[in-house]
């Protein structure tokens, strides 16, 4: 394995975060490999807080840095503040709790019975959305405690939610390989599935101008 940088986890900066992930890049990037970085170099909400952005309306996505290989987010959750169920697409992804606590309810997608004889309506007419329905796998809660969630190819339906009461609200870091720009969402509404593109709200630590964003 790649030798990390030698920093103490409580004192880890994210410039630091940022170097020893671009090192792992040198060789295969696994699950397991990245899992250990996240848990030896842990990031504090004091560390993070030039990238952190609240919103009352809506959790936010803020990019902290990007390349080919890796994309690292701070995420910002308000109480009741969730995702719709999306999926990843086969994407891999790791997220730790940095501040408060979240749950995690992983679906699959099933087919709709309607699907050969109600069409999509609404706005998946227009994104060529299909009709489905979801089925709950399970869940799990996640805190502030180190430990790092895993998504990985075979299980990529989720949804991510803040059930914490705290005013100080709920924060994650979630590191994702290889970037995308867009994932499938369930729309509950029209019980459909469409593509959506993904939107950043903050970049380094900059606000960008307001636009919609749905899933983590």
């Amino acid at each position: 394995m790649t030798q990390l940088v030698d920093v103490h986890p409580l004192k880890s900066r994210v410039g630091d975060f940022v170097a020893a992930l671009k090192a792992l890049e040198q060789e295969p990037i696994t699950p397991a490999r990245v899992s250990q970085f996240m848990a030896q170099v842990q990031l504090s909400p004091e560390a993070l807080a030039p990238y952190l952005l609240w919103k009352p309306d809506v959790y936010t996505r803020n990019l902290i840095y990007r390349d080919d290989c890796f994309e690292i987010l701070a995420l910002c959750w308000l109480p009741g503040q969730r995702t719709p169920i999306h999926s990843h697409n086969g994407q891999l992804g790791w997220v730790t709790v940095v501040q408060g606590e979240l749950a995690c309810r992983d679906y699959r997608f099933v087919r709709s019975p309607f699907a050969k004889t109600k069409a999509p309506t609404g706005a998946c007419v227009a994104s060529g959305g299909r009709p489905v329905e979801v089925e709950l796998l399970g869940s799990t809660s996640f805190a502030a405690d180190g430990a790092v969630a895993v998504v990985d190819r075979r299980q990529t339906t989720h949804r991510i939610e803040n059930l914490e009461t705290s005013c100080h609200g709920t924060v994650s870091l979630h590191v994702y390989s290889k970037p995308i720009d867009s994932c499938v969402l369930f729309d509950e509404a029209s019980r459909c599935c469409e593509r959506q593109r993904l939107q950043y709200h903050s970049a380094n630590g900059a606000i960008l101008s307001p636009q919609p964003s749905r899933a983590a």
